[in-house]
């Protein structure tokens, strides 16, 4: 029996000086939690995208409480929301931010971009990139297995024909998709610019006519005709300088190619699909139609 007790007197005094430096080990190592980051945490959408750069919401949270990212890194985060962090890291609450959406910047769909071979590995853009650039012989061409897709958390994203595709009405611009993509197709624009150019192509003409029946010649006839100078033909693709343009709709309507197109057409604002070019041979000549 005393040895029962004694053996349980030794258990308690261990268990007692092991719970004192337990207890003093919590007030030297105890490191003070941010009431701001729970709070911040709370303004931003939860979709851990790692759109902004960072891994997940919590993490950019921690890193505008700590002053390392800027209010309105989230991309995603609206206006509103954007304002009660201000407030919460004790800024002014009236920082602009500009409303952006995703855009592809490709019109090369499976009936217009020639192909070198048949893919058939993992469908993954990443994966078939290695291989040549992917199936399409067009060096900038979207490749189409969607990579985007399965890395948008807003389902705001689908593959069309070949192509990916944004549905501007879903789109957060959390920028995930523009980081996934192995050809660097996908941009962010501001969300109300009227026109845009499906093309990266940078060959020449007679080069890009070889392998796409829609890729930019850069055959200037946009650059010519734009009264406010707002598009420019650079290392042989057209690009538009949204500061500049008025949205008169000249661009469009040169195009030989029919690729700079219009961001407001009846299908991408009324029902909200993704568009994508599509084009028809009608008396020779490619016309858009809408999608």
């Amino acid at each position: 029996m005393i040895q029962i007790l004694t053996a349980f007197g030794w258990f308690a005094a261990i268990a007692a000086v092991l719970g004192l430096i337990l207890a003093v080990a919590s007030k030297i190592f105890f490191v003070k939690i941010d009431e701001r980051i729970e709070k911040i945490k709370e303004c931003l959408p939860g979709a851990n995208c790692g759109g902004c750069g960072y891994v997940g919401c919590e993490a950019l949270a921690a890193a505008i409480s700590r002053g390392e990212a800027p209010v309105n890194a989230c991309n995603a985060c609206t206006d509103e929301n954007i304002k009660k962090i201000s407030e919460v890291m004790g800024l002014a609450s009236d920082i602009e931010t500009v409303r952006l959406r995703a855009q592809v910047m490709c019109s090369g769909t499976n009936d217009l971009a020639k192909k070198k071979y048949i893919y058939g590995g993992v469908s993954d853009c990443v994966a078939a990139n290695r291989l040549s650039g992917g199936d399409k012989i067009c060096p900038n061409g979207c490749i189409g297995l969607g990579t985007c897709v399965d890395v948008c958390k807003f389902d705001a994203i689908k593959v069309i024909n070949g192509v990916a595709a944004i549905d501007y009405e879903k789109c957060k611009s959390c920028g995930a998709c523009v980081a996934a993509c192995p050809k660097k197709l996908i941009r962010l624009v501001p969300a109300n610019i009227p026109y845009w150019v499906g093309c990266m192509s940078v060959d020449k003409g007679a080069v890009t006519r070889g392998y796409c029946d829609a890729g930019c010649i850069g055959c200037k006839l946009c650059e010519k005709k734009c009264e406010a100078g707002a598009i420019k033909v650079t290392d042989n693709v057209a690009e538009i300088d949204y500061t500049k343009c008025t949205g008169c709709g000249v661009c469009e309507s040169v195009c030989p190619r029919k690729i700079i197109w219009s961001a407001y057409k009846k299908t991408k604002v009324e029902t909200a699909e993704p568009a994508v070019p599509a084009v028809a041979e009608s008396g020779g000549e490619a016309e858009k139609t809408e999608a």
